[in-house]
């Protein structure tokens, strides 16, 4: 009777233990579910506030602009995505879409066949995106910033020497120019190129080895070696789909258009970037999924738009970007914090 008299005492202040620790767990919990979800959060409540301010905002036709403006952004951001979730950066994205669009534009002046035209792209943007990870990997240069930098002024001087008369280059044949018109459901063809790209995405980092590999790499690159995971060609790959993405954005844009220029794709890495950034993805890598990408990609596509409503100076924009990027890596900056206080919380719990 006495040990069991002395073991409710224990039991007992092992329990309010127990309930001390998991009230002080609590806000740091919440505080990192909201941070996790305040992207989406932040979007919401700008459409509701926008909506509010411009009622031409929620019309159909002005979502379907939003869409189609954003959809270069949001593809070729998923290809930014693999590359910051192995702890890199693609910096050559935008001048590897505008070299992508001239070589189309060369080839539809040999060929109107819209699938050697749209293959031609494909392939440029992709062998770019290959150089850059082989170079990286295989040449050991300390960071992918050197590497992107030299292509995204190599491709950009090429786009312009190959270009004729350094400039746009009209016509487009009608597979590619198609992606440019609305579909019967009223939503931008484009649209669906966006969601086809997502798609294959997720396929390939949720149920494919080589997606658990590209967290690994970007988590901890020396235990993925000591694993036995082949991280150079990993590395190589994800630049490689990165490039691909870059190649799918000058057909979605030429599309559009109907037609090519070295001029396209103007400081597209900083709104890839940003979009990945601002949607909640870690420059720490090994954390992050494709929704940060499109969720970032039509928060920017939504302020530029509502901006362009209200009629508020194109420089504004620039400045209205420029505060969210700090603020999104601020807000990574207290995640980790916070995480780093939940496992410390969690392992005193344990104790």
């Amino acid at each position: 009777m006495l040990a069991e008299t002395a073991r409710e005492p224990d039991a007992t202040s092992g329990a309010r233990g127990s309930q001390t620790h998991a009230q002080s767990a609590s806000p740091v919990t919440v505080a990192l579910r909201l941070l996790n979800f305040g992207p989406l959060l932040i979007l919401a409540i700008l459409i509701v506030v926008i909506s509010l301010l411009t009622p031409n905002f929620l019309k159909p036709v002005n979502i379907g602009n939003i869409l189609a403006q954003t959809a270069v952004i949001a593809i070729v951001a998923l290809g930014q995505q693999l590359v910051i979730l192995t702890r890199g950066i693609d910096l050559s994205v935008g001048a590897n879409l505008a070299l992508a669009t001239v070589i189309g534009g060369l080839t539809y002046r040999v060929t109107d066949s819209g699938a050697l035209v749209i293959l031609a792209m494909l392939a440029s943007g992709t062998l770019v995106g290959f150089i850059n990870g082989a170079v990286f990997v295989f040449g050991r240069l300390p960071h992918p910033f050197i590497i992107t930098l030299a292509t995204l002024s190599i491709c950009k001087g090429l786009a312009l020497e190959l270009a004729i008369n350094h400039t746009t280059m009209r016509g487009m044949p009608e597979a590619v120019t198609l992606l440019g018109e609305t579909s019967p459901l009223g939503v931008p063809n484009s649209f669906f190129v966006v969601l086809g790209v997502a798609l294959l995405v997720f396929v390939l980092t949720k149920s494919m080895v080589w997606g658990r590999w590209v967290y690994a790499v970007g988590g901890n690159p020396k235990a993925a070696v000591e694993m036995g995971i082949p991280v150079k060609w990993v590395l190589v790959s994800t630049y490689a789909i990165a490039g691909l993405c870059a190649g799918i954005g000058a057909v979605v844009l030429s599309g559009r258009t109907a037609a090519t220029s070295p001029l396209y794709g103007n400081l597209l890495e900083l709104d890839t970037i940003a979009a990945v950034i601002i949607g909640g993805a870690s420059f720490l890598g090994g954390r992050g999924h494709l929704g940060h990408a499109l969720v970032g990609a039509v928060m920017i596509g939504v302020i530029r738009n509502a901006l362009n409503l209200l009629n508020v100076d194109v420089f504004y924009q620039m400045i209205a970007i420029g505060l969210i990027i700090v603020l999104a890596v601020e807000a990574d900056v207290l995640r980790n914090h916070l995480e780093a206080r939940a496992r410390a919380s969690q392992a005193a719990r344990t104790q």
